[in-house]
């Protein structure tokens, strides 16, 4: 990475501890932000209601961290959807990083209700909770859905179509929420529309996995994977130390156009479906012989979905010194082991 401003940002902040909150700090992005902030000396305050974040992840990260930087670190079993509880945890705290929320479109179209409850209702909650609190900076997670049916590749952050999903929709309200709150009140925000973000203590189970642990699952257990339409849509398949980076960024810029704004997180490079079968099944194969023949069954295209997303990762360089430091990969490089391990232990 050479010095740039994440490595500087890295080697700053040992040296000036802040108190941080982390909401679905037991889900897959919000415990690989508890990992690098405690292994970066800070303190950190996690909440998570256990709807599908998971203990063993939290449990992971202080093994990982160790005893000395675990005690850093503090949690609360809460909902978003309870405002007593968001002001619990917003008190004291300088940064807030939100990454609770119901994820998935399909499970938005199965339940649109459930998922406005926790996306929009609890991210309001947030929002007035770290307004009261005083907090610095509320950093939130958008989304990539919030491009809808907008043609235009690469997908640039001031050029939006129309929702194609409940899930979508919660998504972009959240920036207009956060923007009039910035208006309104001063908060200061700054969205982050995340691409297909992967990697370890992902969730490879249920009718909502994300398709890299879902299809690595699969492959281990010698079952069939199943790709959605053709095979050739297409995805910014984003690692998760690349979102960890655009979090830390946001929250600690110190440069005023870069604050009130969302940005793309992603790579700005696409894979389709059929190219991410052959890298998974060839990497697996490596490791498990009887992989490389597999292939996989093709079923109908699925409600909701975009068939290509590109990201344009331009404003969160300018802006925030984004510079993501593993392509798809890099990131399966990183991430393989941590998916066949926890797969097999699992067998």
């Amino acid at each position: 990475m050479g010095n740039s401003a994440y490595e500087l940002l890295l080697k700053r902040m040992p040296r000036e501890n802040r108190r941080w909150l982390v909401t679905g700090a037991a889900g897959f992005i919000g415990s690989n932000l508890v990992e690098q902030l405690l292994r970066l000396d800070q303190t950190v305050v996690g909440l998570d209601n256990f709807s599908t974040g998971k203990k063993s992840n939290l449990d992971e990260v202080g093994a990982v961290v160790g005893n000395s930087r675990w005690e850093n670190f503090s949690f609360i079993e809460g909902d978003i959807r309870d405002l007593d509880s968001c002001r619990k945890v917003c008190a004291r705290v300088d940064f807030v990083l939100h990454q609770a929320a119901l994820g998935s479109v399909p499970r938005s179209i199965d339940d649109p209700i459930a998922t406005n409850a926790s996306n929009v209702t609890g991210f309001l909650n947030m929002l007035v909770s770290a307004r009261d609190a005083g907090v610095k900076r509320f950093v939130y997670a958008a989304s990539s859905s919030t491009y809808g049916d907008h043609p235009v590749l690469p997908k640039v952050e001031d050029q939006i179509g129309r929702p194609l999903s409940p899930y979508a929709v919660t998504k972009y309200v959240n920036e207009l929420y956060a923007d009039v709150f910035g208006r309104c009140y001063g908060v200061e925000t700054i969205g982050l529309r995340y691409f297909n973000v992967f990697g370890k203590r992902q969730d490879p189970d249920g009718a909502y996995a994300a398709v890299i642990p879902k299809w690595v699952g699969a492959l281990i257990r010698r079952e069939q994977v199943e790709i959605n339409g053709t095979g050739e849509t297409s995805r910014d398949f984003c690692y998760v130390g690349n979102a960890v980076q655009a979090n830390l960024l946001a929250a600690t810029t110190t440069e005023p156009a870069a604050v009130n704004q969302v940005y793309n997180i992603a790579v700005n490079a696409s894979t389709d479906l059929n190219q991410l079968f052959v890298l998974l099944r060839d990497a697996l194969a490596a490791e498990i012989p009887a992989i490389k023949d597999a292939e996989p069954l093709y079923k109908g295209f699925r409600a909701g979905d975009v068939l290509h997303s590109l990201a344009d990762i331009s404003k969160a360089a300018k802006l925030l010194g984004y510079a993501p430091s593993h392509t798809i990969l890099q990131g399966l490089h990183e991430a393989l082991p941590w998916y066949i391990k926890s797969e097999l232990l699992r067998l």
